[in-house]
């Protein structure tokens, strides 16, 4: 696979190697999102260990480890060496470091911590004592993201205190999908992102040489391909109630979004609903969204659940409701409703989604008259409004509509963006107004003209 973006989460590990002091950096994220890669470019050129703990018994995994730091070492009598614990392990590692700093990788440690619950504090006492004075550089690596948490970061893990440094690796933006894809048109390419989302294993997965509908149908519509069965993998690995987490992301995708409507279609308590919402959240998998101008989100309540992965809300909305066909060799159906309904219930949130990033990009290049403090959608009980993205120092605000259609975009739809602002009641008396729209065929010649002559709108 090739290696895209991760400039700062790469040159963050190239500090933490070339520092002087102790290093003990912990790098998490779920699962697809390329930490491996990252790690395996890392340690090119540099000596180094990696590790890859699995779901076996501990001795397993131990055996596994001798064996690498033996090899490591150059040391054949560690290889045959039986009955050895982790510390005798870790002894011979920390003996063997040379004036070159080592990196040791271990990856997947969650199941170091599954096979033996008292491995953090095992391992805590092995960098006090063993590694933090010497000249190595400790990556824990993990995919779990709840049990990575509870176990190297949390206050109460025995471990906390101890990294250096940590990286949540999240999904790539949409800013550097092209050079997945670089012959693709814009319009495709967003269509693309709306199904694979930055995620680098799904994004592979599909082709250039094939349009959109044809990478679905090959990729993600066939039973035997790793895609079909990605959420519940997904959700396996980290959830007992699967169900019940399957449950709520249907309900979702299907456009529940306020917590008394998921409570309601699911005939449960909102109480219990939200600690299933709060693992869903913790898992990337879903975001809490409030209207952009409040000023204390986790406490407003006109808070909304959306879907926050593109892949999981396109399969939820398309692939889950058709299984049955599909599991009979009629993928046509699901085909059907995705030709039909995908730019209308799909593609066009997403594009919302990629404009909010395009508007921070600009504002961070200093394209925009104003350096953005927030951005995100706004809503009332009767009005809506795709993207506000505001300055709470300057009291600026622009108002943005995006419109993923094939008509080019009228005066029409800045007069109705324009009436809607008067219902914003945010910094009213003090605040400077602008307008961005996007258009995904362009604009007409009179709107264009009136822009060009207003100076407060802009059209991209």
């Amino acid at each position: 696979m090739i290696f895209i973006d991760r400039e700062e989460e790469l040159g963050f590990l190239e500090e933490q190697y070339n520092n002087s002091e102790a290093a003990f950096v912990v790098v998490y994220g779920r699962r697809r999102l390329g930490k491996t890669t990252l790690l395996q470019h890392f340690i090119k050129g540099k000596p180094s260990i990696y590790f890859l703990a699995t779901e076996e018994a501990e001795r397993e995994n131990l055996e596994e480890f001798k064996s690498l730091v033996a090899e490591f070492a150059r040391n054949p009598l560690l290889e045959k060496a039986g009955n050895l614990s982790w510390t005798d392990v870790f002894l011979e590692l920390a003996n063997t470091a040379t004036e070159r700093r080592v990196v040791l990788i271990i990856d997947e440690f969650q199941y170091l911590c599954v096979a033996n619950p008292a491995f953090a504090s095992v391992f805590q006492k092995i960098w006090d004592s063993l590694l933090r004075n010497r000249n190595i550089m400790v990556v824990l690596c993990g995919s779990l993201v709840s049990m990575m948490e509870s176990q190297a970061l949390a206050y109460s893990s025995p471990l906390y205190g101890r990294r250096t440094g940590q990286i949540r690796l999240e999904q790539i933006p949409f800013r550097y999908y092209r050079d997945f894809f670089p012959n693709l048109s814009d319009d495709a390419l967003i269509q693309f992102y709306a199904v694979t989302g930055g995620v680098p294993r799904y994004i592979e997965a599909f082709s250039e040489s094939c349009d959109l509908f044809q990478n679905i149908e090959n990729m993600i519509l066939r039973c035997e391909s790793f895609l079909y069965e990605e959420p519940v993998f997904l959700l396996e690995k980290e959830v007992t109630e699967i169900g019940s987490f399957f449950s709520i992301l249907k309900t979702i995708a299907a456009g529940n979004h306020k917590l008394s409507a998921i409570a309601s279609r699911l005939e449960v308590n909102q109480s219990r609903l939200t600690r299933y919402l709060a693992v869903l959240r913790q898992m990337d998998l879903v975001e809490r969204r409030v209207p952009v101008t409040e000023e204390y989100p986790e406490k407003n309540k006109k808070g909304l659940y959306f879907i926050k992965d593109n892949f999981i809300a396109f399969w939820f909305l398309f692939v889950y409701p058709y299984r049955s066909y599909i599991e009979i060799g009629n993928s046509q159906v699901a085909m059907d409703a995705i030709r039909e309904k995908f730019i209308q219930n799909h593609a066009s949130y997403v594009f919302e989604q990629i404009c909010i990033e395009r508007l921070w990009r600009l504002s961070a290049d200093g394209a925009l008259p104003v350096r953005l403090t927030k951005a995100g959608a706004w809503w009332d009980s009767k009005h809506e409004i795709d993207i506000i993205a505001l300055n709470e120092q300057s009291k600026d605000i622009i108002f943005c509509e995006c419109k993923y259609h094939e008509q080019p975009v009228d005066m029409r739809v800045l007069r109705d963006l324009q009436s809607k602002t008067e219902n914003v009641l945010w910094c009213n008396d003090q605040r400077k107004e602008y307008f961005v729209l996007f258009s995904r065929n362009g604009y007409e010649e009179s709107l264009r003209h009136y822009a060009e002559r207003v100076g407060n709108i802009w059209l991209l």
